[in-house]
């Protein structure tokens, strides 16, 4: 979603080649482009074919703590070449790197453009550090790893950009102390503009994002142990809905509960969080701004979450969520809004006001120069 929005915003502002990478097996990524932001063309690179089962994956992690390289580093590199033939005797005004994975192509893009931009949706080093306090023994040790592998190349792929975008005030401050003399500033996330959905709320507090995302991972397994057995128990009608794609990641933690249910894959997670009566964000790791915090606030939802999972945005406890950051406190929480509608109210039309007042697409794009 950050992606598309800097996207859409350069595609009114000049003629756009893309280079997109591609899973195998997954639709050609030149035909899904929306009509607004249609590049002029599209480079579509396919990443190598590797085996996800959990053995195969342990012996890959493994040979990249042995050579330093965080794991999405290591999957985006080796195309250097397919690269420098596509950009030969082309010209740029603008080229915008997304995701540090692939700084490293500043070595094949700064030379044929003006001003050259890496977009961080995330600070890496903080990612992989903070998800090292969510696991035990040798998860814990290869993410301490890669947190500082990600640190040393932080440290020298920054200071090569003219301009690196982060995604909160937060971020950005780091991202100086990483690499001082940066030139920084701050974009926003943000989603498009959507009307507020209406309906009714059903019996069920809501989880979203991408399943097979660590940090979601271990916010789900944190709730299921943690907080969803006194929720249960008080609320004997309640369904907790897990909404987003690669749900057999977290499967196995929830233990066939049959009040827990799955959604897969959804084109429109605002209108999937609308039915709740309460969103939550029991995060303990990630970095950036959450995407599933601005949904809820555009769904106009009243939100619990921990304050990670609030962190970068102007989240106000009482105001526009509740804040937990223990498992009683946050099941307490949760309770106290599914007893008192008018709270649920409340904080569900402050969120929807702020999302209409500083996170949608347009007002955004009023904090990008490029």
């Amino acid at each position: 979603m950050r992606s598309a929005s800097v996207l859409e915003y350069l595609a009114q502002r000049y003629d756009v080649d893309v280079i997109v990478f591609r899973e195998p097996g997954s639709p050609d990524p030149a035909l899904l482009f929306p009509a607004a932001a249609c590049p002029r063309e599209i480079l579509v690179l396919d990443l190598p074919r590797h085996r996800k089962d959990p053995i195969s994956r342990a012996v890959r992690n493994a040979e990249r703590m042995a050579r330093a390289v965080p794991p999405l580093v290591d999957r985006f590199r080796g195309f250097a070449a397919p690269i420098s033939a596509f950009l030969k005797g082309r010209r740029y005004d603008v080229a915008v790197i997304e995701h540090f994975w692939c700084a490293a192509y500043i070595e094949q893009i700064a030379p044929v453009s003006r001003k050259t931009v890496l977009n961080l949706h995330n600070i890496e080093s903080v990612l992989h550090q903070r998800c090292a306090t969510t696991e035990n023994g040798a998860q814990a040790f290869a993410h301490h790893i890669f947190a500082r592998a990600a640190r040393d190349l932080e440290a020298h792929w920054l200071p090569l950009y003219n301009q690196v975008l982060t995604a909160s005030a937060e971020d950005e401050i780091i991202a100086r102390a990483i690499a001082p003399g940066v030139d920084t500033s701050v974009y926003p996330n943000a989603i498009p503009f959507v009307p507020r959905p209406a309906g009714a709320e059903w019996e069920a507090v809501a989880f979203s994002g991408n399943l097979a995302y660590h940090p979601n991972i271990a916010a789900v397994r944190y709730f299921r142990r943690e907080i969803w057995p006194a929720v249960r128990e008080e609320w004997p009608a309640l369904v907790w809905r897990l909404i987003g794609k690669n749900p057999s990641a977290v499967r196995r933690e929830l233990n066939g509960d049959p009040r827990i249910e799955f959604s897969g894959p959804v084109a429109n997670a605002v209108e999937q969080l609308a039915a709740a009566k309460v969103v939550i964000i029991p995060l303990l790791a990630g970095s950036g701004t959450r995407f599933k915090l601005l949904e809820a606030w555009a769904a106009g939802r009243a939100v619990v979450s921990t304050t990670i999972g609030a962190e970068g945005l102007p989240a106000r406890h009482e105001e526009n969520l509740l804040v937990a950051d223990d498992a009683e406190t946050f099941a307490e929480a949760v309770s106290r809004l599914l007893t008192n509608s008018g709270l649920r109210a409340r904080l569900g039309e402050t969120g929807r006001a702020l999302f209409e007042s500083e996170f949608t697409w347009a007002k955004a794009w009023q904090k990008l120069d490029l």
